[in-house]
């Protein structure tokens, strides 16, 4: 490897354990909340523009994860993420087909906490009577001015805050003066996730609940046993199970 991967991976490792400390309080706040809200029966939201979907979209629909695990898609894939408005008209119509219910979690994960979708998503779903997750580089969430009318940023916005730990612009190594590269906010934000599913499940399991997790559809057997599993959600899942 060369000398500035190796310097990417090492200082990769000591935000991973930082963004891990920093957010274990957090987790452990929102882990009942959550295993509760599944255990009523309730789904989980994702909402993620841009290359935030990627984050949104790791826990939908996981070998190892809850089957009741939803996500909002943008078609545009962040194209117009900017254009007042649209976040709304977005979540507005997802509402009316797959259902914002009150007490739901609905994570909303946007790097630079700025951008008018996922703000959008996320006044909708408070409206709604959904708790907020708010998932972001709070360095950035903090400082960078919103494009959104009322004003607020993503974390101002969220009832729990997850935080990334990432730096301005999501690219942690020099390589000129002007030229950055090393982005973070993708494999720490999924593992933020996963860590706050996994305390979820611990959660359900210790309170003696059903444990509605999915198994890898290439283990024989697996694809009518998660069909199963998901036979009450299913109209309320965008991604169908296989």
């Amino acid at each position: 490897m060369s000398p500035l991967t190796d310097a990417y991976y090492a200082r990769t490792l000591e935000m991973l354990a930082l963004a891990r400390e920093k957010n274990a309080p957090t987790i452990a706040q929102l882990a009942p909340i959550l295993g509760a809200s599944v255990a009523r029966g309730d789904v989980v939201h994702t909402f993620g523009s841009g290359h935030s979907e990627i984050i949104a979209r790791e826990i939908v629909g996981r070998a190892g994860g809850l089957v009741c695990i939803t996500s909002i898609n943008d078609p545009t894939a962040g194209f117009i993420e900017n254009l007042v408005g649209y976040g709304t008209k977005l979540v507005e119509r997802y509402d009316r087909q797959y259902e914002l219910r009150p007490g739901e979690i609905v994570i909303v994960i946007s790097n630079s906490g700025k951008n008018s979708a996922p703000i959008e998503v996320a006044l909708h779903a408070k409206k709604k009577g959904c708790v907020v997750v708010g998932l972001c580089a709070l360095a950035m969430s903090t400082t960078a001015q919103t494009v959104h009318p009322e004003g607020r940023n993503l974390h101002a916005i969220a009832d729990y805050v997850l935080d990334n730990g990432g730096v301005p612009g999501d690219a942690i190594m020099k390589l000129t003066d002007t030229v950055s590269t090393g982005p973070t906010s993708t494999f720490i934000g999924g593992s933020l996730l996963n860590w706050l599913m996994i305390s979820a499940m611990e959660w359900l399991r210790d309170n003696g609940h059903e444990l509605p997790v999915l198994r890898s559809q290439n283990v024989p057997g697996s694809i009518e046993r998660n069909r199963a599993v998901g036979a009450k959600y299913k109209h309320r899942l965008s991604k169908q199970l296989a």
